[in-house]
């Protein structure tokens, strides 16, 4: 079945970066577009990025336009949301998630077929 594995969240301080990555395995990667979403507490899941199959095609949320950068790895079948000059309201759980369709590009959290377990990220201010 298809798996998907969040790794990289952690602590830092507002200003700083961090990198995540998603490894996905059960799936042909190339085949999907994947996406990041984010959750904080006590509010609802919201989109933060995706990526078409080969990465010619991207898309941010307006909150994180210009600091996070999504990209992909299609021999690894990784997806990496690499993300700079972090802001304390980006605390959040974040999610990779695959869609089946290489451009299948929405941000519609009900669309996307497989989620990963989440990884924390916290950005004291």
């Amino acid at each position: 079945q298809v798996q998907l594995v969040e790794s990289g969240g952690g602590l830092v301080q507002a200003g700083g970066s961090l990198r995540l990555s998603c490894a996905a395995s059960g799936l042909t990667f190339s085949s999907y577009t994947m996406g990041w979403f984010r959750q904080a507490p006590g509010k609802e899941r919201e989109f933060v990025a995706h990526i078409n199959w080969d990465g010619a095609y991207t898309y941010y949320a307006d909150s994180v336009k210009g600091r996070f950068t999504i990209s992909r790895d299609n021999a690894k079948s990784t997806v990496y949301l690499q993300m700079n000059s972090l802001k304390p309201e980006d605390t959040a759980v974040y999610y990779c998630a695959a869609v089946r369709g290489r451009l299948a590009l929405t941000t519609t959290s009900t669309r996307y077929d497989s989620w990963g377990q989440g990884t924390q990220v916290t950005v004291s201010s």
